[in-house]
């Protein structure tokens, strides 16, 4: 079973996104934001259960599509998943996250 590690930059964007919708509704954020958090759990059992992500070309860099938004994972190893973005779908990847680190891996 691989432990899945939050980065804070996707608690960054975890808690943008809530407060961003909280503007509307506070329950509907907590809902978003707490389904968000819990969508990651399949990881623990199934690292490769997200897409690969075609623009790095590298297959530890994967992508779960939960609703309008993209989570971004690593495969750090079979032990191990870090959390490293959560954005909307239509926003660009390289604008939600540095990704230089992993380009080409």
């Amino acid at each position: 079973m691989a432990k899945v590690v939050w980065t804070d930059s996707a608690i960054e964007d975890l808690n943008e996104i809530g407060e961003y919708i909280a503007n509307d509704s506070e329950r509907y954020a907590q809902l978003v934001v707490e389904r968000l958090f819990l969508s990651v759990d399949i990881l623990e059992t199934n690292l490769y259960s997200g897409k690969r992500i075609n623009e790095f070309g590298n297959e530890k860099i994967r992508e779960l599509i939960r609703k309008n938004y993209r989570i971004v994972y690593h495969i750090v190893s079979k032990a191990q998943v870090d959390i490293l973005s959560i954005h909307r779908t239509e926003r660009l990847l390289g604008n939600a996250y540095d990704f230089s680190d992993f380009d080409d891996q």
